[in-house]
């Protein structure tokens, strides 16, 4: 059966390269997908998984999702109701927080409790963390981490930073002077602070995983 795969497009992101990454990841493990690059909510609707990228500043990336008409909606339903597969990358991980306090304060989808906050910079740390960092595993191993270990590198983008509430949602983090949450999940929802698509073999690793995941 050919899953259908669909990556949001509310004009942020690196959609065709999560698309490229996406299908080789199918092909390496034999699966059958459709995968679109859609701003249609009823495609949401009618998907098997759902992968929303982001990249840039979290209010106008919750903005520009917010204009697309039913897409929030069908969103919510698709992770809370329908509890089908979800993948969140990079912005598309912090909209998954209660609030995001770059430049302001602003509401997130709640759906992993958390806030969105600066990365410390009193550390003589260059901001954006931007580069290749080493993932350490949690104390739980997620399918979405299968085929994974201490010391692979995964590749990151961002200046903000996902603070968790509960510790049982974080899977794996770096270190940027002081732990940064780089992988999360709850229930159907997985979430990278980093970018998969540009993370080589670890990233095809992720992606192949979440193809293959039910939650």
């Amino acid at each position: 059966m050919t899953q259908k795969i669909v990556i949001v497009d509310y004009g942020s992101g690196n959609l065709r390269s999560v698309a490229k990454a996406l299908e080789r990841a199918a092909n390496d493990k034999a699966i059958a997908a459709n995968i679109i690059i859609s701003n249609n909510a009823d495609d949401v609707q009618s998907a098997d998984r759902v992968v929303l990228p982001g990249q840039g500043a979290f209010a106008d990336c919750s903005r520009c999702l917010s204009m697309i008409p039913d897409m929030l909606d069908c969103l919510i339903d698709f992770m809370s109701i329908r509890q089908k597969p979800l993948l969140g990358i990079c912005v598309g991980m912090q909209l998954m927080a209660d609030w995001s306090h770059e430049h302001g304060n602003h509401r997130g989808l709640s759906v992993i409790p958390g806030n969105v906050v600066p990365i410390a910079a009193d550390r003589g740390l260059k901001i954006p963390h931007m580069g290749w960092n080493d993932l350490v595993m949690g104390e739980t191993i997620h399918p979405i981490q299968r085929g994974l270990k201490n010391g692979d590198h995964v590749y990151f983008v961002h200046s903000y930073h996902y603070q968790l509430k509960d510790p049982v949602h974080l899977l794996a983090s770096v270190d940027y002077g002081g732990p940064i949450a780089a992988i999360i999940g709850h229930e159907n929802i997985i979430a990278t602070q980093f970018h998969p698509e540009k993370s080589q073999a670890t990233g095809l690793t992720i992606l192949g995983n979440f193809l293959e995941w039910q939650p």
